[in-house]
């Protein structure tokens, strides 16, 4: 969230990337124009034209309108037409359709999703139908796995960092923190009263709670089998001291993502936890003078992990169209289109060379593309069991932080609820 999330996760439906967008356009277009020349006549095996339906919940800004550009020219170089269809809650409208085994020819879903989808049969695995994913990041690629099985692959893949206020770092004279200890002192000189505090995440009562504290969670070391492990309960505990000592506001348990980015925006945040998909927010809101740094550790020399956001292209089992969906999915996967989409989305590639290629046209993303590989995907130990483990821990934070349970017993809990 997506987050969900993934949206990392970006919230349902998934925020979309409004500004800075018109060099990703134009690139767009150039692209299409490329994929379209030498395009192939749609057929079916009987000679007709084969129309594969697609579901996405994209519903907003640039992506409503590249998206399907982007699908109509991969269609044509698969030889196919594509049908789209925009659901805002994708995730139970699929469940409803695999129980009556009518998933669409190609689904773009939110990550964590995937597993339980697989579980039910309801998808082809694109591996037998001959998608490669070499050159990608190998967690990406793990995200989409189910049994052994490649079920689905990301076009771009996102992950959380810390934003800070260049200007009030400066006056406070703190520099932006790298560990645990340093993040809280940060936020504690950085806080001013009511009027503003130093640090705002998202933990609400949703899959967007559970995918920012595991930015927190998976840093200190901790395993989304095990709840209430000593390295989760270390990570709640910091949570909680913020919010306790005021360093952090106790509306933390009901904001979203976006609604923290408007905070940090107008300046009553100093730093703020968040995706790369704010970029485009903050610049539309006129600052500038942010800082980005990988999310801060429990100790010096830390790797910073957290959850692997974004969504993947997944092709419904339908016999002989699963192959041409498959080859639609390595069309919109392929490096260059890769790069696109995550320019228009504000994500990184799932390829590492785009990734590399992004970067460095835009520093601003480097932070991200750095956390990409110590990223984690969210079903990649407990699979179509993760929804349950996630519901379990965003309610051990909403415990916790709003003081009915000590951080231990909320996690306690969690692991009691994820496992009966």
């Amino acid at each position: 969230m997506s987050g969900t999330a993934s949206r990392g996760v970006r919230p349902r439906p998934p925020r979309t990337a409004t500004l800075a967008l018109t060099s990703a356009a134009a690139a767009l277009s150039l692209l299409l124009t490329a994929c379209s020349s030498g395009s192939t006549t749609a057929a079916g095996s009987d000679g007709g034209e084969l129309t594969l339906t697609e579901m996405d919940y994209y519903n907003t800004g640039t992506t409503m309108t590249a998206l399907p550009q982007l699908l109509n020219s991969c269609g044509k170089q698969a030889g196919v037409t594509v049908k789209r269809q925009i659901v805002p809650d994708l995730r139970t409208k699929l469940i409803q359709l695999a129980s009556s085994h009518a998933v669409p020819d190609l689904v773009l879903l939110d990550n964590p999703d995937l597993q339980q989808l697989a579980a039910t049969g309801a998808l082809a695995d694109l591996g037998a139908a001959g998608l490669s994913t070499d050159g990608l990041y190998p967690n990406v690629v793990e995200a989409g796995r189910y049994q052994g099985k490649q079920y689905g692959v990301a076009p771009g893949v996102n992950a959380l960092a810390l934003y800070y206020n260049k200007k009030l770092l400066t006056q406070a004279g703190v520099e932006p923190p790298t560990t645990w200890d340093e993040l809280k002192t940060a936020a504690k000189k950085l806080t001013d009263g009511d009027k503003r505090r130093g640090l705002g995440f998202a933990v609400p009562a949703t899959e967007e709670g559970s995918f920012q504290f595991e930015s927190f969670f998976l840093s200190a070391g901790a395993d989304l089998t095990k709840l209430d492990s000593d390295q989760a309960v270390s990570a709640l505990e910091l949570l909680d001291g913020l919010v306790t000592s005021g360093s952090a506001p106790k509306d933390v348990l009901t904001w979203t993502q976006a609604n923290v980015e408007e905070q940090f925006a107008n300046g009553s945040l100093a730093m703020m936890v968040n995706g790369p998909w704010q970029l485009p927010q903050l610049k539309k809101a006129g600052m500038t003078e942010y800082g980005i740094v990988p999310m801060p550790t429990p100790t010096a020399g830390g790797t910073p992990s957290g959850a692997l956001g974004g969504e993947v292209w997944a092709a419904g089992n339908n016999g002989a169209k699963s192959r041409k969906a498959a080859e639609v999915i390595k069309c919109m996967t392929s490096a260059k289109n890769s790069l696109t989409w995550s320019e228009l989305t504000t994500y990184v590639p799932s390829s590492r060379q785009a990734a590399a290629k992004l970067a460095a046209g835009d520093p601003d993303m480097q932070p991200f593309v750095d956390g990409i590989a110590g990223a984690q995907g969210r079903t990649a130990k407990l699979g179509a069991k993760y929804p349950a483990y996630s519901q379990a821990l965003w309610t051990a934070v909403q415990s916790a932080l709003s003081g009915q349970k000590s951080p231990r017993a909320a996690l306690g809990d969690a692991q009691r609820q994820a496992t009966r």
